[in-house]
């Protein structure tokens, strides 16, 4: 490998960084201000699935041409079991992820808790965007997160530090749910390297916001307690909402198991 090939792989992590940050903001440009409603909400899906498109042309065409080891790492699309078993164990990665930063931040200064609820405005708007942020944010930021820079290097302890690198740019731009989005980001890059598909950690992504989604819809119900901190932003489920998570995850190891035989 030559010389500009090298510096080209070692800034890949902070190119792909800001390509991500670019397309995410250009996606959240219709939404911006005051601006809310159905069709800026369409605008942001449309606009969002080019963005989805040109970077699954730059990493399957363009960046195996730079990194022949990005080719170890697979798109194709995986067996819808598998896919169901991360959507499945999804939940108990939420509850587990906000149980973590909950006990982590306690360590360093008292959170202010307070009941988690929903009025029917909050709902609404949160379901229409739900749309994006479960169907189409995660297929985007883990295509720039993970896959990108991470099949740059050839390396799995390379591939780990990149990892890291891209667990913390990704927890920077989510600012006030920093440790929550860095705990995640980690477990999706762990998971893409383990798997060699981004599929995975797509469909782990999509069922982590799917699930908090739902826990939305749970608390505008009043079906429990639930427990809310806004700096940083955690919600701490109530015990049926981790039974549940729980009887989900074990239905979803069954299915990844599956896998490994």
């Amino acid at each position: 490998m030559n010389q500009a090939a090298r510096l080209l792989r070692f800034l890949m992590p902070i190119l792909s960084a800001a390509y991500g940050v670019a397309i995410i903001y250009v996606t959240a440009l219709p939404l911006a201000g005051d601006h809310t409603g159905l069709g800026y909400e369409l605008l942001t899906w449309l606009i969002t699935l080019a963005g989805i498109a040109l970077t699954l042309y730059l990493v399957h065409h363009v960046e195996p041409k730079a990194f022949p080891c990005s080719k170890d790492f697979s798109l194709k699309l995986p067996p819808m079991y598998i896919f169901v078993g991360f959507l499945l164990t999804a939940p108990l990665w939420l509850v587990i992820e906000e149980n973590l930063v909950y006990g982590i931040t306690s360590l360093f200064h008292s959170v202010e808790l307070e009941p988690l609820t929903y009025t029917t405005e909050e709902l609404r708007e949160d379901l229409l965007s739900s749309v994006h942020a479960v169907l189409l944010a995660p297929i985007l930021e883990e295509l720039c997160f993970r896959q990108m820079p991470i099949t740059s290097f050839p390396r799995r302890r390379s591939q780990i530090v990149v990892c890291v690198v891209m667990a913390l740019l990704f927890g920077v731009l989510h600012v006030r749910n920093f440790p929550g989005a860095f705990f995640s980001a980690m477990v999706y890059g762990l998971v893409f390297i383990w798997s060699g598909s981004i599929w995975y950690s797509v469909a782990l992504h999509a069922g982590r916001n799917l699930t908090a989604t739902l826990l939305a819809v749970y608390s505008w119900l009043q079906l429990g307690d639930m427990q809310m901190a806004k700096i940083p932003v955690i919600i701490l489920p109530d015990i049926k909402v981790v039974v549940v998570s729980v009887m989900l995850a074990v239905a979803g190891g069954y299915l990844l198991m599956r896998k490994r035989s």
